[in-house]
């Protein structure tokens, strides 16, 4: 073992050894160094990419809408272009709160009717059926009790 050792000591004593081996580690050296240099320049662009990702998803709404009386009784005055400040037609209950489709209870001369409101904006009084043929309608008019006028 030392004989090996020493050759090698007698090896590096040679100048043109010592000279490739210096430009050897230094390549490797600068080799490191420009990989090091990479990724903290990705790390750094990685983060601020992240950062401002984050922060366009915080400046988005989260809340989603609910409907109100009040809102669900605009929605139904625009409608019908009743006066807001005075409406024939009145929402009495608002029965399934979605923010896609929403059911509510009208009332318009002593009748009662259900109504639909889709995507907080759309109001319409007809029969709406579900994927099955059920008219949505009528089943919740008979859990409700409301006596369809044109039976």
């Amino acid at each position: 073992m030392s004989m090996k050792i020493s050759v090698i000591i007698k090896k590096l004593s040679n100048p043109r050894i010592r000279r490739r081996l210096k430009i050897g580690l230094s390549v490797y050296g600068a080799v490191i160094m420009i990989g090091l240099l990479f990724k903290v320049v990705y790390d750094i662009g990685y983060f601020n990419a992240q950062s401002v990702k984050d922060d366009k998803n915080a400046e988005q709404l989260i809340t989603h809408q609910v409907l109100t009386m009040e809102a669900a009784q605009r929605i139904v005055s625009g409608a019908l272009k009743e006066d807001p400040m005075n409406p024939k037609t009145i929402v009495v209950q608002i029965i399934d709160n979605n923010q896609k489709l929403s059911s509510i209870i009208i009332e318009n001369n002593q009748q009662r009717k259900i109504a639909w409101i889709i995507d907080m904006r759309l109001f319409f009084t007809n029969d709406l059926f579900n994927y099955e043929g059920y008219n949505l309608t009528e089943g919740i008019e008979h859990q409700h009790n409301i006596n369809r006028g044109d039976h």
